[in-house]
């Protein structure tokens, strides 16, 4: 099982230096998973999208960050293809210089846009989303493959031309794709390429989806040159010594990311402001959900406690065939002296032990 942190740059209070402070926070949380041996990180690609994500330029942050550590894998997740997003050829140039400048650490993860709000801002039709993001990512395949690269579509009439420069990881770096929306699992594996998902449902609904994957990955026509049979999930996450004080923290962290999440891709209507909840769980509420946290029909987005649950928790996702945890300890409303308690604890007192 890989370890990795998951970041949004999120913040409740971004107003009055909070944004600035965000990113700086985020740049100290990745280079001590660095250090503590952190599989990777892993950065979003959003815009506009108030409180909930910051993260509009996840490349320069991951560039910026290579620069500062040693050895931790540089994860977009993920870089929008759909072309008012991002041109094909830009996608594949920025992805191939961080590629060099890692010395190959980049995992390229790929989608289509979720939001409503972005869709919206970027003039998308919901319905060429999917058709786009596969296109693009066919292109990009070929850039990075042929010696050089000529292309023509409705969309784009590009001269025989080279796609430079190219990444220095063979035959590519890991491709991964968003598993949000309904058949996207399947297609993934169709396509050979690594699952991203969030870390919502139960036990058994997680292993549905799991077997799932697993089904369409085993009949793969890979879209690169070869497989990646690689499923992450994404919990909201806290580990602090104190088990209480992580479900405490935590599980109020989790609830304004999910309802921050409904907001944008669920809700949003123009002009609708963000109004997700802030307040703790009363004592009574919290004790009740410390304990739902062990039972089997536990829905599994929620990684909150101390070390020894920790290690309990991460076990059953190992069981069910889940290779990557991406925690996602960077939420809004949690405060980052503990984000980086979380990343320090974690690492001294959980990762020993899944090596």
């Amino acid at each position: 099982m890989k370890c990795s942190l998951f970041f949004e740059m999120q913040s409740a209070t971004p107003r009055g230096g909070g944004e600035a402070q965000v990113f700086h926070q985020a740049v100290e949380q990745a280079v001590l998973a660095d250090q503590l041996g952190y599989h990777g990180i892993w950065a979003v690609e959003h815009h506009g999208l108030y409180q909930y994500s910051h993260s509009s330029a996840p490349e320069v942050f991951l560039s910026f960050v290579a620069a500062r550590t040693k050895r931790i894998r540089l994860g977009h997740g993920v870089a929008l293809l759909p072309f008012a997003y991002n041109h094909p050829i830009r996608v594949a140039e920025r992805i191939a210089t961080l590629d060099i400048l890692s010395e190959g650490r980049v995992n390229f993860g790929t989608g289509k846009g979720a939001s409503l709000l972005e869709q919206r801002a970027f003039g998308l039709n919901p319905s060429d989303l999917t058709p786009q993001w596969e296109e693009a990512l066919r292109m990009i395949m070929q850039m990075w493959s042929a010696e050089s690269f000529e292309y023509q579509s409705e969309t784009f009439s590009i001269p025989k031309m080279q796609i430079l420069p190219r990444p220095v990881q063979q035959p590519h770096p890991p491709l991964f794709v968003a598993c949000t929306s309904a058949g996207s699992l399947k297609r993934a594996g169709e396509l050979g390429l690594g699952a991203l998902n969030f870390s919502f449902g139960t036990q058994a609904e997680l292993a549905a989806r799991i077997a799932e994957y697993r089904a369409a990955i085993a009949k793969a026509a890979p879209i690169g040159q070869q497989v990646n049979s690689h499923f992450a999930c994404a919990p909201a996450a806290l580990i602090l010594p104190n088990d209480k004080e992580a479900c405490r923290y935590g599980f109020r962290g989790a609830q304004y990311f999910a309802d921050s999440l409904d907001h944008y891709t669920k809700n949003w209507q123009p002009g609708a402001a963000l109004n997700p909840r802030t307040d703790f769980l009363p004592d009574d509420k919290l004790q009740g959900a410390m304990a739902f946290r062990r039972r089997d029909d536990n829905a599994f987005n929620v990684l909150c406690g101390d070390p020894i649950y920790a290690r309990e928790y991460i076990s059953r996702f190992a069981a069910l065939g889940v290779d990557e945890l991406i925690l996602v300890m960077q939420m809004g409303t949690v405060p980052p002296e503990l984000v980086l308690q979380s990343v320090l604890t974690f690492g001294e007192q959980v990762l020993p032990h899944i090596a």
